[in-house]
């Protein structure tokens, strides 16, 4: 599967620890990232990621074009709600987009570890539940 990882400023911490205790469930799958959240992601686990832009400069707006194109199986955007972003406009967009899509998408800790568990046990193959062959 192809997952996209995104992290704001206050939550970077937060997904690499997430990263480093799941390394070996995201080491089968292809991962990209925003800049700087892809860079710390595989400083501190060596796994390997396809950076876009950081949020800020337009990397979520290339993750949501990935989405769009259905290129995205999986979303793990950890947001902080208590700071408001000067590019949250984007992020709601991004949002709309897993939801046109049918993207899985963990914004806290709780709903990603849900839906590594998931992903592990092989549970989130939902393309084939939609589209059987």
């Amino acid at each position: 599967m192809n997952i996209a990882l995104i992290a704001h400023d206050s939550k970077k911490e937060l997904m690499v620890q997430f990263c480093i205790a799941y390394c070996g469930i995201l080491s089968r799958h292809i991962l990209c990232a925003t800049g700087t959240t892809g860079k710390i992601v595989e400083q501190a686990t060596g796994l390997t990621i396809q950076r876009y832009l950081s949020g800020s400069q337009g990397g979520a707006q290339q993750i949501s074009a990935r989405i769009s194109c259905n290129e995205i199986d999986l979303l793990l955007f950890f947001r902080d709600p208590l700071t408001p972003k000067a590019h949250e406009p984007n992020e709601r967009d991004l949002l709309r987009l897993c939801d046109v899509h049918n993207i899985p998408v963990g914004t806290n800790i709780a709903t990603a570890e849900a839906l590594i568990h998931a992903l592990e046990r092989g549970d989130l193959d939902w393309r084939q539940i939609v589209n059987p062959a």
